[in-house]
């Protein structure tokens, strides 16, 4: 079951929505404001974001370009708003598509299942599978187990350059440079910090830890 999360402020909207996303087959996660929409995202796996632009405490575009340094999730803006600059400057935060209010429902069903179809469109070659882990380059999303597992974007890019090359030590200089880029001018000790807290997400014994050297993830047997 595909599972949206719509960040809007207004209560009968809200209503409105959830009953027909409901009635469509979709789960469905509701946020009134910009701060609680981010911590919405971050808590629970969602498949496509209708974001209102009109927002309390973080307007839609803050909350837009927010996830964008987290994921790839769909995002369809929903607003009042219909000024050209609005929607392209939507765009350049690269959403997926655009509806203005008052909207048609159909019309807006229609944009949804359009934008779920494009985005599940997966080929092998999009896939990395290590262990009991599934990573989907194109959507950067993680599965371990069957389950999706939510990673940050460096959680992500430094699972992904581990689980490429399984059963390679990649020393910490070398994921440094490859996740953060080589005008980073921090300590190694950032890699370890993220390391920790991908431990935290993914099945134990799946990073390994080489003493003095760095990380790898196992081949599979």
């Amino acid at each position: 079951m595909n599972r949206i999360l719509v960040i809007e402020d207004e209560p009968e909207i809200q209503e409105l929505l959830t009953a027909y996303l409901r009635s469509e087959g979709y789960a469905v996660t509701l946020a009134g404001d910009g701060v609680s929409a981010l911590d919405k995202f971050r808590s629970v796996p969602c498949n496509l974001v209708l974001l209102d632009i009109m927002l309390p405490k973080i307007d839609g575009f803050g909350v837009c370009e927010l996830i964008r340094k987290e994921s790839d999730v769909p995002i369809i803006m929903l607003t009042a708003l219909d000024e050209e600059a609005d929607q392209l400057r939507g765009f350049a935060l690269k959403i997926d598509d655009y509806i203005t209010k008052p909207f048609s429902i159909p019309v807006l069903l229609q944009k949804i299942a359009a934008v779920l179809r494009r985005s599940s469109h997966v080929t092998e070659s999009d896939l990395i599978h290590c262990q009991n882990l599934v990573l989907n380059t194109e959507s950067r999303e993680c599965y371990a187990e069957g389950l999706r597992i939510d990673l940050t974007k460096r959680e992500f890019d430094l699972l992904f350059e581990l689980a490429k090359v399984p059963g390679r030590v990649l020393t910490r200089e070398t994921l440094l440079n490859r996740v953060w880029g080589y005008d980073f001018f921090g300590d190694c000790r950032i890699v370890d910090s993220h390391i920790k807290n991908l431990r935290k997400k993914l099945p134990d014994h799946l990073i390994e830890t080489i003493r003095g050297v760095g990380y790898r993830v196992p081949k599979s047997n």
